[in-house]
């Protein structure tokens, strides 16, 4: 990597355009829940509880503007709708994953600093 501030830049506005997406309230959540494989509304909405019906719609529609998951509609009768990861949400889990590990050694609540 280079010194140029361009290229600091550059990653700075990365990181957070994805912390944008990443730090709203449920979004790890589904994520998670969607690395198991493709799953209906009701299905997410079970995975991923405490959270509603509105606020799910909300941050599935967002998930899938920014190509992290994708949504298929079955036609039926009667209609359906799945949602899947991406192969770019697929490549999201192991670094949540790795986030969750390092937050809890170095973020915990009441863990005294050095």
């Amino acid at each position: 990597m280079t010194d140029s501030g361009h290229d600091r830049h550059e990653c700075d506005a990365a990181v957070s355009l994805a912390f944008s997406v990443l730090g709203k309230r449920w979004n790890g959540m589904i994520i998670d829940a969607l690395g198991g494989g493709s799953l209906a509304f009701a299905e997410v909405r079970r995975a991923v509880p405490g959270i509603s019906d509105a606020v799910l719609s909300d941050r599935l529609a967002e998930l899938a503007e920014v190509r992290l998951i994708s949504r298929t509609v079955s036609p039926g009768p009667p209609v359906s709708v799945t949602y899947a990861l991406t192969p770019g949400g697929e490549q999201l889990v192991p670094v949540l994953d790795d986030l969750g590990r390092w937050a809890s050694a170095n973020l915990a609540p009441g863990r005294p600093r050095e």
